[in-house]
This record gives C-alpha cells, structure tokens and sequence, in this order.
C-alpha cells in the first residue's frame, strides 16, 4: 500500500497550480500572523500609527478584516490626513488591546465611529512634522507644509517624513483647537477607488484565515456539543474513538454555567487528535447520552403559533402618537395584516475555527474574530485569569455577519489546551456552524391600519414579537432591546397622526445573536409589506403612495421623541433622521430604475422598498420574473444609496451588491427550523444560500453625494431589498408575500 501524505488546504492548492507536477506537501504559515508594530517605530504619535527613519509610515488596523475592505479603507483615512504617499505605507494588525478603543467590528460602525478620530490623529501628527522641519529651519511653522510624504518651506526647502520621524518625536503634541482638517477639496485617498491592502495577497493565496493560523505542537479538536440550548452530558463511552490512529485525547469540556450563557462555550465532549480529520471521524464513534433539559420541548410550528397569539394581543408600547384606538373606532376602512420572518443562521463561508494555547497562566490565541477585546474578556473570565494575560491575534475571516463577533469557539480552544497542555486549534464543521449558531431572531409582527378616502394611512397600529439578543446575556429578558426597537420600528418616519408601536414577550430556546442587519430585516419586511398592501388596496403608484405616507421632507431627532438610539452612544445632532434624503433615494432609485415605464405584466413586475438603518437611506427597487411553475428569477436590482460622506466608492458598491445577494438568501430561502429542541438544518442541502441562477443577475448601485457624516454600508443594503422582492411578486403575480422564505409559497 502506497503511503498517504496529510497535506493543508493550502498546500494541496499549491500543489495544484505548481508547473508540470502535482506536489504534495504541508503549507508553511507563519507562526505570528499578525503584529501592529507601530508602537516600536521610531515615532509612535498615535496608537494608530508610526513613522521610521526610512520613511516608511505604519498605520495599525484595529478593526477585522472580512471582506468590507476595513483593513485598508481606515488606514487610507489615516493617510489622507497624514499627507502620507500610500506607495509608503504599511498596515499591521492590531492584536486585542483596549488602547484602540472598541474593536468590535460590527453594526456598521467602523468608519462611522472612527473617521473623525482618525482624522484628528493623523492631522496632529502632521503639524508636529511641519513643525519639526520649522524648527530645524528656524522659520515660522506657519510658512511649512506637509504634502506627499514630505515637508516643504515656501522658499523650496524640502524634508522627507523619514528625516523629521525623531524630531517629530520631541514636538508637544498639538491641542485640538490648532488643527486643521484638510478639505474635501484637498483629499487625496478620501472618495477614490485604492487596490485593498490584502488584494494581491487574496488573489495569490497568502492571505492567512482563521483556517490557516497554526502553532508549534498544536493537536486539532472537534467537539460533540449539547443537541439542545441547555443539554447536560449523563454519560460518554469513547472506547471506540480512543482507537482511532491518530487521536490524542478524549476531553469533558464544561459549558456555560446556567442561566446565562453569553459568549461562553457549550460544553460537550472534545476529541483531540494529530488531524481535523481524525478528531472529526473519531468524533462520530462517541457514544453519549444527555440529560436535554426543558428546552427539549421547543416546536418551530407551535413556537410560531405562540408568537402570533402574543402579537394579536396589546403589548408593551414603544411609540406612542395620537390616539389610535379613537381614530380605529371611527374609522370606515380598516386593514390589518401579519408577517413572519423564520429564525435564520450567519453560515459564513468560512465556519468558527481558533487556535490557542494555554500556558504558564496566560493564554496566546489567533483566530479569525470580529471582537478580539471580547476574546480576551471571555477567554479571561472563562479561564479565570486577568484579561491583559490573553492576547489576541487577529487573521483575515472568511465571512462575519456578526456570527465572529461571539469568541464562544475561542474560549474552546483556550480551556481545551489548558486541559491538554498543549496548543489546541477547534475546527467547527458545517453542520457545527448550523446547529450551534447565535441564530437571528424569529419574528411575528401585527399590523393594522386606519385609512381615508385616498387609501393614506390615518391610524397605524404596529406590534411584533420576537426572542431578543438580550437573552443572551440575561436569561430573564423577555422584552426586545431599547436598540432593537430602534431598528426600524418605534422610529418609523412616516407621516402619520396616529401611531402607536408595540412589543410582546418571547422567550428563547436556543441562542439569538445579532446578523448582518440585525432587527431591521424583519421591521422592514412588516413595515414596508404592509405599505405596499395599503397602496394596492388603495390601487396607487407605489412610489408616489411611499413619498406620500413619508411626508414633507424634515429632520426630527428620535431622542427627542423619547425612542432609542440605534447605537448607545450616537449623538442625533450627527445623525438626525432626515425625512429629505430618504425621499432623495426613493427618487433616485425609482428614475434609474425606469419605474415609469416599467409597468407590471403578468409574472414580471418591479418592487420598491426604503428603510433608513445604521444611519444610512437605502432605497431598493427589485425586478423579479415568475414562471408559471412558481420558478422566481431576479433580473435587476437597483440599490440607491446615501450614506454620507463615502471614503472607497469601490468598496461601498461591493457592500451593496453582496447585500442584494444576502437579501435573496434570506428572502427565498433561509429558514431554519427546530424540533424537540434540536435544530433540524445541518448543511447547504437543507439551508441553501442563493446559488448564481438564483440572486439578481445584475445589481446597480448609485450612491448620493454627500458631505454629511460617513455612516454605515455593510448592512443597510439587506433591510429594504428583502421585501421590495416581496413587493415584486405581488405585482407581477398578485400573490401577497406574508411569510418568509419565499420558496415555500411559491412551489
């Protein structure tokens, strides 16, 4: 028998597309990834940069990198501001430290939070420069000017960054009154299309994933976990998974300590081998028994039917405008409604995977995370150690969604090698990814509605009901989040007199996590589908009945109003909701996507939506193609987009056109589905994501100018395209979509 060489995935597709053979042998990573080594150059001014005597300018990325393009587009606000030439620049990854500030790069909050702080940073830099080359010069700072990675006088002396990095050094650091911002007019980097940092690496395959990351003498871990939320181990027999060649150990590893499971692993029973492919085949011989717990008892159908009873019923008020019972019982016509979004799963392409080590109380670990300051809290508080003993290195990621900010798989890793004593990497399968998500929240939603003579909306009654991410952190919480609220149902900005939004209890039974869009996918759904019912009832234009119900255009600050901020710490007189630019996208959206002339025929037809999250407007207009047989095409989608001021135009389409992608998914076809507490899905055969015939064949996006504050692009795409698709179908079909997926319905 010939012998069998374990090769990495890397290695075999080296192999691959090596010249005139095919060469087996394990890939050679590096051990350290990634290390920001600003703070070592020779000028350290900022924690987000450095400047060495050769010139070269380090600019330290504190955010993850999955595909957004964050890596490079924060940096190049750095260097724009720096006046430093980018063919000179290096960006280092930043391991977890709280000296960056948050580094949890989710809720589309990178630029928005970061852009003027980065700014500032990299100006007062600048100015300590202009006035180190005065300085040396004996001249006036005020006759300097930093352009280009150099420093020039008026009389045409000139100093390169490199040679001021140690005079800079010994410059008081300005006060914030003496900077200057450059202008819009004098931006370099800001507003242009750049190559992405990683973009030669990616293409080469030198990028280093979570999947790659490797140390010295690590065994390789799969973990049977609990089947349900909760599940207590009665009893393992691992004779058999023992035997397997190649396995190391059998490990108990304990789960979270009830009631509140948080970050913190799930326990189970580990299988330690040489391999991913031994511990996962050793894995399958454990025989276990487990005590499942109450929440064995979850139904996906009567869970449904509990939230719909729930939200048929008054509950806890939200917003509160007018008088909607008086205005309801006066009224001639009433329209209710209800819709329902399914619990739905993050599957990145890339599943959880770490590598830690435990050693002589601290603990090292490189794992592909949006959140390496949670890492270090969690593995910390899990391991029983000081947070400042874990570090963090973060790699590139194969997909987020939200699902990488939970260091649950990290925490594994790090409690793992402390019981083997050596460095443990989990790999978690597909069907781990599916089964074991901090799923998106299933939702039941109540509308109704009061209207006049043109079929506008009079009185308007809104209440939904869901599991809220607060569970995850307080198994008490019952009630949705003051943020999930704010995420497009108590702001609502319709025009209306009377309005009153509600919210039931849900109690969850598996873990509820925030994903890409979070609360807005099922608010816009029921917000923007029940809109649309109202404007068919009232055989209206669709998007002269959504400018209409929106009202004149105007800014109000929801604060003011007493809802809540869609992200604690937001002030409003940055980010007011600004009635104005969301009508602008409706329009713009509308005129390039020839809605005019376009005019519904029998099973092609256009849909429109627009919803304002993450402090972005977001109008969508979907054209859809529905057979006779129920098959559903989607030949174009128009995405009009104002998020203010745009730093990578480039970056921010690409954002866009994935959203559409992800919006099909969800729409058609993400469901996943529970019974007797167990989730039933378990790899892309029964939880498809949208194949190449089936996501939009074309997607435009058409940005806004704007010089207002950046806000976010990663998820406020999805929001208004899943129902503009519903919207679509109707038109083209007059079947009313109330419930997703779509697929179910249409078969």
């Amino acid at each position: 028998m010939s012998r069998i060489e374990l090769v990495s995935r890397r290695g075999f597709l080296e192999g691959l597309m090596s010249a005139g053979a095919l060469v087996l042998g394990a890939g050679s990573l590096p051990e350290s990834l990634f290390a920001a080594d600003a703070d070592k150059a020779a000028w350290h001014p900022s924690v987000y940069f450095g400047l060495e005597p050769d010139g070269t300018v380090i600019i330290v990325a504190h955010r993850s990198e999955m595909g957004t393009g964050i890596r490079s587009v924060l940096p190049m606000v750095a260097a724009d501001e720096l006046e430093a030439d980018w063919k000179r620049v290096r960006v280092e990854q930043a391991i977890g430290d709280e000296k960056y500030g948050s580094q949890n790069t989710d809720g589309s909050q990178s630029i928005r939070d970061f852009y003027d702080t980065v700014r500032e940073a990299s100006a007062s830099a600048r100015l300590m420069l202009e006035r180190a080359a005065a300085a040396k010069w004996g001249v006036p700072a005020s006759e300097c000017r930093a352009q280009l990675h150099q420093v020039t006088h008026r009389s045409g002396k000139k100093l390169g960054y490199g040679e001021l990095a140690k005079l800079a050094a010994v410059q008081p650091v300005p006060r914030k009154d003496e900077l200057r911002l450059k202008t819009k007019a004098e931006f370099r980097y800001i507003g242009k299309d750049l190559p992405t940092v990683d973009l030669d690496n990616l293409c080469t395959g030198k990028g280093i994933f979570g999947m790659d990351a490797k140390m010295p003498g690590m065994l390789y871990a799969s973990i049977e976990r609990p089947p349900v939320l909760g599940a207590k181990l009665k009893s393992v027999d691992d004779a058999a998974a023992r035997q397997v060649p190649g396995v190391k150990d059998v490990i108990v590893l304990e789960g979270f300590k009830p009631p509140t499971h948080g970050f913190f692993q799930l326990g189970g029973v580990a299988v330690l081998a040489g391999n991913t492919w031994t511990a996962m085949q050793a894995r399958k011989k454990l025989k276990i028994e487990w005590d499942l717990g109450p929440n064995a008892g979850f139904q996906s159908d009567a869970y449904k039917k509990a939230l719909f009873e729930t939200a048929r019923k008054p509950q806890k008020v939200a917003r509160n405008v007018g008088d909607v019972d008086a205005e309801f019982a006066r009224a001639t016509k009433i329209h209710e409604a209800e819709y329902y979004v399914p619990l739905l799963a993050h599957a990145p392409m890339e599943p959880p995977v770490a590598v830690a080590e435990f050693r002589n109380g601290k603990v090292v670990a490189h794992a592909a995370t949006q959140n390496p300051q949670a890492v270090q809290e969690t593995v910390a508080a899990a391991l029983g150690i000081d947070k400042k003993d874990v570090i963090c290195h973060v790699t590139l990621l194969g997909g987020g969604f939200g699902r990488k900010s939970k260091p649950d798989y990290v925490v594994e890793a790090a409690l793992l090698s402390k019981k083997a004593g050596k460095p443990v990497k989990v790999v978690w399968s597909r069907e781990d990814d599916l089964r074991f998500d901090y799923f998106h929240a299933v939702a039941a939603m109540h509308m109704k509605a009061a209207t006049d003579g043109r079929g506008r909306p009079t009185a308007w009654l809104q209440r939904s009901v869901f599991p809220s991410i607060g569970s995850t952190f307080d198994a008490s919480a019952r009630y949705a989040a003051p943020f999930e609220m704010g995420m497009g149902w108590s702001n609502v900005p319709f025009q209306i007199p009377n309005h009153r939004a509600e919210n039931g209890p849900a109690q969850n039974h598996v873990r509820i996590g925030w994903m890409r869009s979070v609360a807005n996918i099922y608010h816009a759904f029921a917000v923007q589908s029940f809109l649309d019912e109202l404007a068919a009832a009232a055989g209206r234009d669709r998007v002269e009945f959504l400018l209409e119900t929106l009202g004149e255009p105007r800014k109000y600050n929801v604060v003011a109003d007493g809802l809540k901020l869609v992200q604690p710490g937001d002030k409003m007189d940055r980010f007011p909701l600004d009635v104005g630019r969301l009508r602008h996208v409706i329009e713009v959206a509308a005129q390039k996507s020839d809605w005019v002339k376009k005019k519904p025929s029998k099973g092609h037809a256009l849909g429109i939506a627009a919803h304002w999250s993450f402090y972005s407007y977001v109008a969508a207009v979907v054209e859809v193609e529905v057979s006779a047989q129920g098959q559903l095409r989607i030949p174009r989608v128009d995405l009009a987009v104002d998020a203010g001021t745009i730093i990578s135009p480039d970056r921010v389409k690409s954002q866009f056109e994935g959203a559409a992608v992800f919006a099909a998914s969800v729409a058609l076809m993400g469901e996943i589905t529970a019974a007797d507490g167990k989730i039933q899905q378990s790899n892309f055969h029964n939880y498809p994501v949208a194949r190449i015939n089936e996501a939009p064949r074309e997607t435009h996006v058409h940005l806004v100018e704007s010089s207002e504050a950046p806000a976010g692009v990663g998820e406020p795409g999805v929001p208004p395209t899943v129902p503009a698709i519903c919207n679509a179908i109707f038109a083209a079909t007059g079947k009313r979509i109330r419930e997703l997926p779509i697929k179910k319905q249409l078969a």
